[in-house]
């Protein structure tokens, strides 16, 4: 006796099986999930291009919204010819930029755990556990080589219900606050949400972020602002607006975005 190894036969039997048959139960179970693994894999591939681009469109939408929004911005990249808004991948543990990595490959590179760097409880004041190694920023210069008139750094804090993400906008002298506007949050609806309101955003323009002594000390109040450091609490938001001050304080510092910023200071980067 032969025994039949046609697919199409062996299909028919098992169809032909009674609809309580533990096997045809278990095997009709079986295709449909892979089927369904199939089709949902085939649609991540298809999408991914897709949600990058959305992605990246929204970005560019909030950059284009934050730079419009800080006074004279607009008017300097219109009217001055020579002052151009170009985007660089730097090393934050050096504040250099590289060459290795581009904006093209940031994402894919960060995904490979050594390319972060693990941080102790006193570092983590944004509460991230580690701090990745390379971060896109956007520059203003005049002319190539020119000096720096604005610096766009994106930031991220874990806040009430989730992770904020933000960009921050400092001016020439990187100390003071040209803008800032947040990009992702999943904080309480009338509460913490209200950071994403562009009157309380607006209060951090022209806020200087940083003292004589190089110490950062932006915050967030706790109901109004008492000092030129601060901007005004939201009501109800205590832990939302200490995960700004954190987020904050953490990139603007020395194991954030801190090498960076003397290194512009000092005219050379």
């Amino acid at each position: 006796m032969s025994l039949d190894l046609n697919p199409i036969s062996a299909w028919r039997r098992m169809l032909a099986q009674p609809n309580d048959s533990r096997s045809k139960t278990i095997a009709i179970a079986f295709l449909t999930a892979a089927v369904c693994a199939l089709l949902v894999t085939a649609a991540t591939v298809t999408l991914r291009p897709i949600q990058a681009a959305n992605r990246a469109a929204e970005q560019q939408a909030r950059l284009e919204s934050l730079i419009a929004a800080i006074p004279g911005m607009s008017d300097l990249l219109s009217q001055s010819g020579d002052a151009a808004l170009s985007t660089v991948v730097v090393d934050l543990e050096t504040g250099r930029a590289t060459s290795e990595i581009t904006p093209d490959t940031l994402a894919e590179t960060l995904e490979n755990p050594a390319n972060r760097t693990a941080l102790t409880p006193a570092q983590d004041l944004a509460d991230l556990g580690s701090r990745p190694d390379y971060s896109q920023i956007f520059i203003l210069r005049r002319g190539e080589g020119g000096p720096v008139d604005l610096v766009i750094l994106p930031v991220a804090g874990a806040g009430y219900d989730g992770v904020i993400q933000a960009m921050i906008a400092l001016r020439g002298d990187m100390r003071t606050i040209a803008g800032m506007t947040v990009t992702s949050q999943s904080e309480t609806p009338g509460l913490g949400a209200r950071i994403t309101e562009p009157a309380w955003q607006a209060q951090f323009a022209g806020r200087p972020a940083v003292d004589d002594g190089g110490t950062v000390r932006l915050a967030v109040a706790r109901g109004r602002a008492a000092t030129e450091y601060e901007v005004d609490g939201i009501t109800g938001a205590t832990r939302t607006s200490n995960a700004i001050t954190n987020m904050m304080r953490f990139w603007l510092g020395p194991d954030g975005y801190g090498p960076l910023l003397d290194a512009i200071r000092r005219g050379d980067f």
